[in-house]
């Protein structure tokens, strides 16, 4: 299976006085245009580095060390500063968690607007205005007109990710990745912002990589669901067959652990322990010290993967092929 974007043995470390800890360890993703793909797992899982990783915004002491990063069929591992310049923002966007990451505090933002905008193609002053009036007015702010006037301090925290969000949208991209954007924001305008992102994707075939912990957002918004432990894919797949069939027992684990799939007064299910730090990640398969289907096999070897056409996972002890939850993740 090809996509627009395609992920294959990705493998991303940081380089410590100790070792390379790998963060990102072998991952496969692969996005089709018109998609929305959520990467979804607990902080420290890898997902932000992912991303980051695929656009190249890694750091020292972090460093992509394997792996080909395959976009519309070329590897960005081998794009030159220059191409990869041609890309972000235009052809890849990416949101941030924190919006103070893409806005700059002395320009307003109707300024870094225009900037997104005529960095990769010639428009007129009045086009300019008009679609970042549009962008703005599509993820919920007001009197888009006076805020364009306006800086980033000038707007809440929410208000801030929500012009992020706008900027990311006003090329539109072939490709969006979205780092847990809506944390900030309500659920009515959350709900807004999904919905837009949705209408991209069907209306104009952009792909979407959307990362995040929660659930009932990945049930409202995904076509396909990720889930990452320690670094690596465990379970993937159709969201209705993820979510509904889980085969994972993490994947179980954070389904019973959402509010949405327990009664009002039910005591909420908890994933017994901690994800493993980076440098102290256990022989065998990762998540074993935090599993209550373990078995003498997953301390010896990590498991393999798993594949039944679009469906795929990683676990020695594979939960039983029924419904885990009573239905649905609930919004």
């Amino acid at each position: 299976m090809t996509g627009l974007l395609d992920i294959r043995g990705l493998r991303t470390v940081f380089h410590t006085p100790e070792g390379a800890w790998a963060a990102v360890d072998g991952v496969d993703l692969t996005i089709r245009r018109g998609e929305v793909l959520c990467l979804v797992g607990e902080s420290g899982s890898g997902k932000s580095v992912t991303g980051f990783s695929t656009v190249r915004l890694i750091d020292p002491p972090g460093e992509i060390v394997e792996g080909e990063i395959l976009f519309d069929g070329k590897d960005l591992r081998q794009a030159s500063d220059e191409e990869l310049r041609a890309l972000r923002g235009n052809r890849i966007a990416m949101v941030f968690q924190d919006p103070l990451s893409t806005l700059n505090p002395v320009l307003t933002i109707g300024e870094q607007m225009a900037e997104a905008i005529t960095a990769h193609r010639r428009c007129t002053k009045a086009q300019i205005t008009e679609e970042s009036v549009r962008a703005l007015a599509r993820v919920g702010i007001p009197s888009p007109e006076v805020r364009l006037r306006q800086y980033p301090h000038e707007f809440s925290g929410g208000m801030r990710q929500r012009v992020a969000i706008a900027i990311a949208l006003l090329n539109s991209p072939d490709l969006i990745i979205a780092d847990e954007p809506t944390t900030a924001l309500d659920v009515t305008i959350q709900s807004q912002i999904l919905y837009e992102v949705q209408t991209l994707a069907r209306e104009t075939g952009t792909a979407i990589l959307w990362i995040t912990h929660d659930l009932a957002i990945v049930a409202e918004l995904a076509d396909r669901v990720a889930v990452m432990y320690a670094g690596q894919i465990v379970e993937s797949g159709a969201v209705d067959d993820v979510l509904d069939r889980p085969c994972h027992p993490y994947t179980l684990g954070l389904l019973k652990s959402s509010t949405g799939t327990v009664r009002p007064g039910e005591r909420l299910h908890q994933i017994d322990g901690n994800a493993p730090r980076i440098d102290a990640r256990p022989s065998g398969c990762p998540f074993r010290t935090r599993c209550d289907r373990v078995v003498p096999l997953c301390s010896e070897t990590y498991p393999l993967r798993q594949e039944n056409g679009d469906r795929a996972f990683r676990c020695h002890n594979p939960v039983p092929a029924a419904p885990a939850t009573s239905g649905e993740v609930l919004p």
